[in-house]
């Protein structure tokens, strides 16, 4: 199969890897990116920044390789949106990225169009999406050029092509879920119907050319960060699911070839586009994971996310709060709740409450959030879910996996690579080199690396998430 230079360009940095067919990482580069947060919930970042992180991690891995490459691909952060000029390319605003809160008051102005939006586009109303964001743009920074995410930005730079995949496009708000086309009535109500739109393509689609990395190969395999984590783990299957941690913390459930509207909160997106055969997943956030280690450390609990298991207090049946109870909504809280407005809280606290308990009720607040999102996710597939693929850095964090697994109450498969995004853009990229591929014989196999299994009693898990629950409605 083919050598893929995988690119998966996050929020707090790019990583750059290339592949053979076999999945063994033969070059990998990593360059951060520095998000600015801003008064009144603004997240951004610098544009010129981003550009050289794709371009010098790319370069790197090629280099560390030693090997032609096939085929590049992206995985972009979905949500994250800026306006530049077609014509040059320059940048015309920084970044906003999918975290950003600013465009609130413009959803606020839209709320009796919400069951349109989610009929439609099977998305909640909420400034996380892309097109909010995009008219926030328009109305506060500038209205020249183009508004676009950020992958096609990215691709113009590599290929001069003006294009976005179904995946990215389906995480808009402006988008039909069903035809995966633009909707232009949508499109009006955020006053973007006369703006110039990219072309929405397959996953699998080879999108043009770019000699940036050494040579001249093909660029193909375009899918949203998230979606290629659930490509990279072999979700293939109706009801088979994966939770991400990273700066957030993303569940997503495949739910087969029909476009199912979430009853439970979720948001309904495009798992990926194959020529003409489109595959539905519904997903949710939890908007602080590992930004709330961060927070952490920023504090003085632990020095890095390495020292999170060392820190936490533990007793005989493991990790030990002390009766502490924490909502981590350091930036609101996402699906099932979509409350951007929700506020952190901890309560239970006594003089003999030490930063170990702390750390480990913020960190069962993360997991009880994962909790939610299953159990919402199990409402729309009208069944439970059996087990739960992880992947991200967090899950190298046995205290934090241990209480999602007791939580759950099912078993948590960890994926054994710290790349599970770049690998599944690159089974993608493999079928636009090579269109015969079928996506099972494109995703290389794997098996976990640990795996955990519920401590906790049914009876106990079900009192703490009732307890959970409630003090979140606080929050």
């Amino acid at each position: 199969m083919s050598t893929v230079l995988s690119i998966d360009q996050g929020t707090s940095g790019t990583k750059a890897l290339v592949v053979d067919g076999d999945g063994n990482v033969l070059g990998l580069s990593e360059r951060p990116v520095r998000p600015d947060y801003l008064p009144g919930g603004g997240v951004e970042q610098d544009p010129h920044e981003l550009l050289a992180s794709v371009v010098d991690a790319g370069r790197a891995a090629v280099s560390a390789a030693g090997v032609p490459i096939d085929v590049v691909t992206l995985a972009n952060q979905g949500e994250t949106v800026l306006a530049w000029d077609p014509q040059t390319g320059r940048p015309l605003s920084n970044m906003i990225v999918w975290q950003d809160r600013r465009a609130e008051g413009i959803c606020t102005e839209l709320d009796r169009h919400k069951d349109t939006f989610a009929r439609r586009t099977g998305l909640v109303l909420d400034p996380y999406f892309s097109a909010p964001k995009m008219a926030w743009l328009r109305r506060n920074v500038t209205r020249e050029g183009v508004v676009t995410t950020s992958d096609s930005w990215l691709v113009h730079q590599l290929t001069r092509a003006f294009v976005t995949d179904a995946t990215t496009a389906g995480r808009s708000l402006v988008t039909d879920l069903d035809t995966t086309d633009w909707d232009h009535e949508l499109l009006e109500l955020f006053g973007l119907a006369d703006e110039p739109l990219p072309t929405i393509v397959a996953c699998d689609a080879v999108v043009g050319h770019t000699s940036v990395f050494g040579g001249t190969v093909a660029v193909g395999g375009l899918v949203v960060d998230q979606q290629a984590a659930l490509v990279g783990e072999g979700c293939t299957r109706p009801g088979e699911a994966k939770c991400t941690f990273g700066t957030g913390a993303f569940l997503l459930a495949n739910t087969g070839p029909t476009a199912t509207r979430s009853t439970a909160g979720l948001a309904a997106s495009v798992a990926w586009r194959l020529g003409d055969h489109t595959t539905y997943c519904v997903d949710g956030q939890v908007y602080t994971a590992a930004s709330a280690v961060r927070w952490m450390q920023q504090l003085g609990y632990v020095t890095t996310a390495a020292d999170l298991d060392t820190v936490a207090a533990t007793d005989g049946d493991g990790p030990d709060n002390g009766g502490v109870l924490a909502v981590p909504a350091l930036a609101g809280l996402a699906a099932p709740w979509w409350r951007p407005d929700a506020r952190a809280t901890i309560s239970g606290m006594t003089l003999s409450t030490t930063v170990g308990h702390l750390v480990v009720a913020i960190l069962q607040g993360i997991a009880a959030q994962v909790a939610e999102l299953g159990s919402a996710v199990a409402t729309d597939l009208r069944g439970p879910l059996r087990r739960l693929r992880v992947d991200g850095g967090l899950t190298r964090c046995e205290t934090l996996m241990q209480s999602v697994a007791d939580l759950m109450q099912i078993e948590i498969d960890v994926y054994p690579s710290a790349h599970a995004t770049a690998l599944g853009a690159a089974a993608l990229a493999r079928m636009a080199h090579d269109p015969g591929l079928r996506l099972t014989d494109a995703i290389v196999a794997w098996r976990p690396s640990l795996t955990y299994g519920p401590r906790w009693s049914a009876d106990r898990a079900a009192e703490f998430r009732a307890r959970w629950n409630a003090a979140a409605d606080t929050a």
